[in-house]
């Protein structure tokens, strides 16, 4: 009996370790076009479409963006996907490809 108690506790502290190992959500790209840059604010200007993530219906809006060389990359006009999210309280493009 001891044995199948031993069984059912090892089980147990496999699958709570496996459900850590899992990341919470995949980042969802969104679609949107660089309006402007602002680069000593670090903050950039996107025409969007929805944030699902964020629960905002698509329009025009200011972000900032945490990494220097992601600022770098972006265009005015250039059409992206990025990744944006509250980040200290603050709404910022994590990602952008």
């Amino acid at each position: 009996m001891k044995t199948v108690g031993t069984f059912f506790a090892a089980l147990a502290l496999a699958a709570s370790a496996a459900a850590f190992a899992l990341p919470a959500h995949a980042a969802e790209f969104t679609k949107g076009v660089v309006k402007k840059i602002d680069t000593k604010a670090k903050k950039v200007t996107i025409d969007h479409e929805d944030l699902k993530n964020l629960d905002m219906p698509a329009m025009t809006m200011v972000f900032r963006v945490g990494d220097d060389a992601m600022l770098a990359k972006l265009k005015e006009g250039a059409s992206i996907e990025f990744v944006a999210d509250r980040v200290n309280g603050k709404l910022t493009v994590t990602e952008v490809k």
